[in-house]
């Protein structure tokens, strides 16, 4: 396999994991971190740091609101239990 379409497999199961965790509110960022050992948080930071690697400014918000479809602030009113 190539390079490129390694990369674009990567991307297209990063995108189709944000896109579940979107989907799936009922699972908890505690739930995560507990089971995977990660959490939509700690994707967020991961794609701002790869950001930030290439030179692009990005804040966690900015970040957050890419994995959560939605401010950070609006998705914990709505689905943090």
């Amino acid at each position: 396999m190539d390079e490129q379409t390694r990369i674009e497999l990567e991307a297209a199961a990063f995108r189709q994991l944000v896109s579940h965790l979107r989907e799936r509110t009922d699972v908890q960022n505690l739930d995560l971190m507990n089971l995977a050992g990660f959490c939509r948080n700690c994707l967020s930071k991961w794609y701002r740091a790869a950001a930030e690697e290439r030179g692009l400014a990005m804040t966690d918000e900015e970040a957050k609101e890419i994995v959560y479809g939605m401010p950070y602030s609006e998705w914990k009113a709505k689905y943090q239990k």
